[in-house]
Order: structure tokens, then C-alpha cells, then sequence
């Protein structure tokens, strides 16, 4: 999974599936939209002027819990924001 935020245009996709595929996109209102890809299978989540659909105000923040109950690895990498191109 890869969340990525762009501030200059305040958008937040969450990434489930790794590599490229071929969605359709499921709006479920203005902000959010679903990419469904081959399968049926939820491959992203778009969301746009995240931080009022997220109601922080302020750059979203994620908290991650139960990881380790699941047995799964996990690896953090604080990057810089990469440019959005829609």
C-alpha cells in the first residue's frame, strides 16, 4: 500500500495494489472516487480537497494500528511529495 498527498493541489490517493492497471473509477461523490481494476478489485482510492473531506484543516495524518497482530512487515519512508498529474 502507498498513500501519497499533494499539498498544491490538496489531494490524497491510497494505493492498494502495486504496478499499473487498467480502472475504471467509481465516483462516490465530488471528492472520492474508486479505481476498480481487473477482478473486480479495489486497486485505489482518490481523494480530492482532502484535508476538508478529512475535516483536519491541516495536512492529513495517518495512524496505523494492529500491524503486528497481522504478522506483517512494515517499512516507513517519510519521501518528499511527488508533483500530482491528472
Amino acid at each position: 500500500m502507498k498513500i501519497s498527498y499533494d499539498p498544491e493541489i490538496d489531494a490524497l490517493y491510497i494505493r492498494l495494489l502495486d504496478g499499473k492497471h487498467e480502472c475504471r473509477s467509481v465516483r462516490l461523490s465530488d471528492e472520492v472516487a474508486l479505481n476498480i481494476g481487473a477482478g473486480e478489485k479495489l486497486v485505489g482510492i482518490e481523494i480530492l480537497d482532502a484535508t476538508s473531506v478529512l475535516g483536519t484543516g491541516r495536512t492529513p495524518a495517518v495512524t496505523l494500528e494492529g500491524l503486528e497482530a497481522a504478522g506483517s512487515p512494515l517499512l516507513v519512508q517519510d519521501k518528499p511529495a511527488k508533483k500530482y498529474k491528472a
